[in-house]
């Protein structure tokens, strides 16, 4: 049977990620499937929480740590200025959801320039390493984050280029995927983490700005969906899959204007 999609195709390409996000989708539903899914589950909870606390210094406030617990929830804790506006209360609240959205499209933009795939796996494999040192205080985090940061080195350093492309683009998937992990959760006015009633993103972001959480919620999906999906088409385009051969040095070309 002939199959529908040429190898190497933009189909195929595409194929491979939905069919990976199915996969992390699925797998809590099989036996043994949270044991299975438990690193994807760590890693999207790192992209979150790096969000919130990165976003908190590129507005002038300070990081503290990132915990993650052993449910998969986690905390960023960041200390804000008293006179801070509500502006940036609502983009430090806005980082969690969307900064990983932005992260996950510059590394599906980097998936389609073979110069990038193996130097940004390792930049990142570094970054994670690095939050680590600098603000990671959770033994979840501490066993964890190390472990997925040595896989990512070792696609970087041994991979074959197919594999080290397609790490990417899943990297990139998985990130803007830590949003949807918990769709509730976004939706949600207040959370429960660890045994306290917090509020949600949106609804922080509710709390300083007004409007309801549900509209937030909506606008983050919205911008997240046409962030990433401007990135995908960019990156799975068939002239970037198969780009032109070059004709041998024997055979004329003739243009005519």
């Amino acid at each position: 049977m002939q199959s529908l999609t040429r190898p190497g195709s933009q189909a195929e390409q595409a194929g491979r990620l939905v069919l990976a996000g199915l996969v992390v989708v699925m797998l809590p539903a099989l036996p043994f499937g949270n044991y299975l899914i438990y690193p994807f589950v760590i890693l999207t909870t790192w992209f979150h929480e790096m969000g919130h606390g990165l976003t908190a210094l590129a507005t002038g406030q300070e990081f503290r740590q990132l915990m993650i617990f052993a449910s998969g929830s986690g905390v960023a804790e960041s200390r804000v200025s008293a006179d801070a506006s509500s502006f940036t209360l609502a983009a430090i609240a806005a980082g969690g959801p969307l900064a990983p959205c932005f992260a996950g499209a510059l590394l599906i933009l980097a998936s389609a320039h073979a110069r990038l795939w193996r130097p940004v796996l390792w930049l990142v494999a570094a970054a994670i390493c690095a939050s680590v040192v600098i603000w990671v205080r959770s033994p979840v985090g501490y066993a964890m984050l190390p472990l997925v940061a040595a896989l990512l080195a070792l696609v970087a350093w041994r991979a074959k280029p197919s594999l080290a492309r397609f790490t990417l683009q899943f990297l990139g998937v998985l990130a803007a995927m830590s949003m949807l992990r918990d769709f509730h959760y976004l939706f949600t006015e207040d959370a429960v983490i660890e045994g306290q009633t917090v509020l949600s993103d949106t609804g922080q972001i509710a709390a300083v700005l007004g409007l309801p959480h549900w509209f937030w919620a909506a606008a983050i999906l919205l911008v997240s969906a046409a962030v990433v999906g401007a990135a995908l088409k960019y990156a799975l385009a068939e002239k970037r899959l198969r780009p032109p051969r070059k004709p041998p040095a024997n055979v004329l070309q003739f243009r005519r204007d």
